[in-house]
Formats: structure tokens, C-alpha cells, sequence
């Protein structure tokens, strides 16, 4: 029922950063769970990291690497990833949909999605 589109991916080497951004999501904030996903060749989607409210939950092997946060007017959900490895390329997509009282790494609950922005990461 959203728009959203992701920005901000690229390649790196090993060790760098990057800052994914996902606008279109201000309209869609209420009851609502946000999130990241990606999906490497070969691989199944897999959920990276997603807020509810203040609440977060990561992927284990991201954490303490990656941080979902959103803008002061909430319109723009952000995932700033640091110290990246070759391990996270993958496609990655910003999602959002109406969930229960946690915020969820599950692609269920999520009906909109956005195009993918390409993250390479190279050894």
C-alpha cells in the first residue's frame, strides 16, 4: 500500500561502512513493524533488522554492526552497517506492515516492500 524506496548501497571492501536509507515510510508508522532484509545469490531472504516503536531486534550476526533507526520525523527508517564483511553482500530491501507488540525479523507481516538497493562487499 507504500512506496518505499532504498538508497544508499555500493561496494566496499572489507572493514568499511555504508548507510542504506528507505524512504516512504511516515505514512505507515502506527501498529506498524519496519525493517531490513537481504538476500544473497543462492540464499534464502533473511531478515536483518527491524523496530517497533523504540524496540529492535537483530540478526545475531549483525549485531553490535548494524543499527535500524529512523529520522526525527520518522518518514525515513535508516540502517547504518559498520565493520562489513564480504559475508553481508546481498541485495538488501526495506519493508514495512502491520504487526503484533514486537518487532520481528519474520518476512509474514510485512506487505510492502521496496525496489533493493545491491550491497557488494569485497575481501
Amino acid at each position: 500500500q507504500v512506496r518505499l524506496v532504498e538508497s544508499g548501497g555500493g561496494s566496499v571492501q572489507a572493514g568499511g561502512s555504508l548507510r542504506l536509507s528507505c524512504a516512504g515510510v511516515g505514512s505507515t508508522y502506527d501498529n506498524f513493524c519496519f525493517g531490513w532484509f537481504r538476500q544473497a545469490l543462492g540464499k534464502e531472504r533473511e531478515g536483518v533488522a527491524s523496530i517497533r516503536s523504540s524496540s529492535t531486534r537483530y540478526l545475531d550476526s549483525v549485531k553490535g554492526r548494524f543499527t535500524i533507526s529512523r529520522d526525527s520525523a520518522e518518514s525515513t527508517l535508516f540502517l547504518q552497517m559498520n565493520s562489513l564483511k564480504p559475508e553481508d553482500t546481498a541485495m538488501y530491501y526495506c519493508a514495512a506492515g502491520p504487526c503484533g507488540s514486537y518487532p520481528t525479523l519474520r518476512s509474514y507481516p510485512y506487505t510492502s516492500w521496496g525496489q533493493g538497493t545491491q550491497v557488494t562487499v569485497s575481501s
